[in-house]
């Protein structure tokens, strides 16, 4: 699936992929490697930005995905962000996962900037996470089919 269909058909919160469609070279390549592995990867989906402009300049529709979280002992001391540029991107994609009917999205705030910050099971799971984690302006949505979370049958066609 192209990097428009990502924007306009999957729901923030899916787990989606993303290649470039060449195989993946041998370890020995440990160069060549890391860079297939910038270009084949799997994240969270938590944002999208519809166009904006700022004065003379025009920020293109993007979405932005969650690839991972780098630290140790608990700490995350690093965190993995892709912005996908819909106009200009010519990977491809596929969703690994959507959110489950039933579960919550915790986003940072609301409004049109927010940011996924957690997926829970339930929403008493979502309150529990929320008492252990600071964010004072969470919104927390619950996640039902909607034009935004096709099944999978609108989404093959």
């Amino acid at each position: 699936m192209s990097a428009s269909l990502v924007f306009k058909l999957v729901p923030i919160g899916s787990v989606v992929s993303w290649s470039d469609g060449t195989p993946r070279p041998p370890e020995r390549h440990k160069k060549k490697l890391a860079a297939w592995k910038t270009r084949n990867s799997s994240g969270r989906l938590i944002r999208k930005q519809p166009t904006q402009t700022r004065g003379s300049y025009t920020a293109p529709d993007c979405f932005t995905i969650h690839e991972g979280d780098h630290g140790s002992n608990g700490t995350i001391v690093l965190r993995v962000y892709r912005t996908f540029d819909v106009g200009a991107c010519s990977l491809s994609f596929s969703v690994v996962e959507r959110p489950a009917i039933g579960s919550v999205r915790i986003f940072d705030r609301a409004g049109e900037g927010a940011e996924l910050v957690h997926v829970a099971a339930n929403r008493s799971a979502a309150e529990e996470w929320l008492t252990r984690h600071r964010h004072p302006h969470a919104v927390l949505e619950d996640v039902e089919r909607t034009q935004e979370s096709p099944s999978a049958e609108q989404a093959a066609a």
